[in-house]
Order: C-alpha cells, then structure tokens, then sequence
C-alpha cells in the first residue's frame, strides 16, 4: 500500500505545481484541509475517489490525467 500512497503523493504534487498552486489554493479549490493535501503529497494519506475528483477539479484537469500518472509512477517504483 505505500507504493501506492507514493504514486499518489507524486501524481498530485505534479499536477499542482504544473498548475502554479500552492498546497493551501489547492486545498480550498478542492474543499479540503490544507494539511490534508500536505499529508497526501507525502504519501501519508490516500485520497477517496471522491476528493480526487475534487482535486482534479480544482487542477482543472480529468480524473483520469490524475490515474494515468498514478499507473505511471506505480510502474517505475516497481522498476
């Protein structure tokens, strides 16, 4: 499961800083805690599917952009 939370905090954390936000934007865009996002880009917690949906929302970007990057960064931990 920690790969998984990786891929994830390496996922979200690139689409964020693509989109020029900061933790805290994010966090309200996406109607979440701040430290809630902090914990998800350090791999601590895994988001629901409905507050990745929120998230990409707030990145202005499809869910699945979010999968893909997941799937991707899944593949090369497994390296």
């Amino acid at each position: 499961m920690k790969d998984i939370n990786q891929a994830i905090s390496k996922a979200i954390n690139k689409f964020r800083l693509e989109a020029n936000l900061s933790q805290e934007e994010l966090a309200d865009a996406a109607k979440i805690h701040r430290t809630y996002v902090s914990q998800i880009e350090r791999g601590l917690k895994s988001p629901t599917l409905h507050v990745l949906f929120n998230i990409a929302t707030a990145l202005k970007i499809n869910a699945s952009d979010i999968i893909q990057e997941i799937e991707k960064e899944m593949h090369e931990l497994q390296k």
